[in-house]
């Protein structure tokens, strides 16, 4: 007797489940392959806080540009750096120091956005209240001998400009004008903080946004950590993107995220950036006084 050739209704079930399967399997795997563009951003706080914070920026880019974009924490400054430098990134929310060394590192990598504010950034001078040291208009010599705290060794706000107006001011090298003979780092701004409202360091320097938020949020005693000295204006963070963009999404694609970035408007996204101001375009020329200034005292290598 010939065996049916008819399939039973149990084995078509299971091989239409089959072919279900190996479909959904396939999708993913193209889902998977697509290219997309990750990003990061230098841990100038928390980095948990970051992540949280960024998240939002990336669904309004992906949802924007049409195209994958992942968040990618970095566990500090020069990491981002590397990052960037070795395409592992392709966008990273820099300071104007980490921004100039990135793009020193990769040719043809430019500057696209900055804060509104941005164009004319300052730090802040802070001291313990038990200090003895107290506001003023003019460089604060009274810090010679002083306990005193920078943020990250690349920091332009809590390391590179404040460095910068020790040297200017007294002629000195930090580690000789301040207590100790070596210069200490926190590691980050709200570190700083901290640090200086615990009385651990005398003093310290910061980036003035991070200390004003702070105070904002009841996370910081301002009369326990005071401001004693604002620095004159410089330029500082900005959106840095890697030439490679232009392979992975098509010519042109840089413009439209410069475009996209500039026309967040959104309190959640401009919170990651502590820009509630907004953004604005910026190009590389925007930071080569600051450059100058990082060449001088040895951060950054002459071209």
């Amino acid at each position: 007797m010939r065996a049916s050739t008819r399939r039973s209704p149990l084995l078509a079930l299971a091989l239409l489940c089959t072919a279900l399967l190996s479909s959904s399997c396939s999708d993913q795997e193209v889902t998977a392959t697509e290219p997309a563009l990750v990003f990061t951003a230098i841990p100038n706080e928390n980095t948990t806080e970051l992540t949280l914070k960024f998240q939002p920026v990336a669904a309004y880019l992906e949802r924007v540009l049409g195209v994958p974009v992942e968040y990618k924490p970095a566990s500090d400054y020069a990491v981002s750096v590397e990052f960037f430098k070795h395409g592992d990134v392709q966008l990273a929310w820099f300071g104007g120091l980490t921004g100039v060394r990135a793009r020193d590192a990769v040719e043809g990598a430019r500057a696209i956005a900055q804060g509104v504010v941005d164009p004319q950034y300052h730090s802040y001078f802070i001291a313990h209240q038990s200090s003895g040291l107290e506001p003023s208009e003019g460089f604060p010599k009274a810090l010679v001998g002083k306990t005193f705290t920078f943020g990250s060794k690349g920091s332009t706000s809590g390391r590179l400009m404040p460095e910068y107006y020790i040297r200017q001011n007294t002629g000195k090298s930090p580690a000789a004008f301040l207590a100790g003979d070596q210069m200490n780092f926190s590691g980050s701004h709200d570190a700083t903080a901290k640090a200086v409202e615990a009385g651990t360091f005398q003093a310290g320097a910061l980036d003035y946004k991070t200390y004003d938020r702070m105070v904002a949020e009841g996370k910081l005693d301002p009369q326990k950590c005071r401001v004693i000295w604002t620095t004159p204006d410089y330029p500082d963070y900005n959106w840095t993107a890697h030439p490679i963009l232009e392979e992975r999404f098509g010519a042109g694609f840089t413009d439209r995220l410069q475009q996209a970035l500039i026309d967040m408007q959104e309190p959640d996204l401009l919170r990651a950036v502590n820009r509630p101001e907004g953004l604005m375009s910026a190009s590389n020329e925007d930071f080569e006084s600051l450059r100058a200034l990082a060449v001088e005292i040895d951060l950054v290598r002459p071209k």
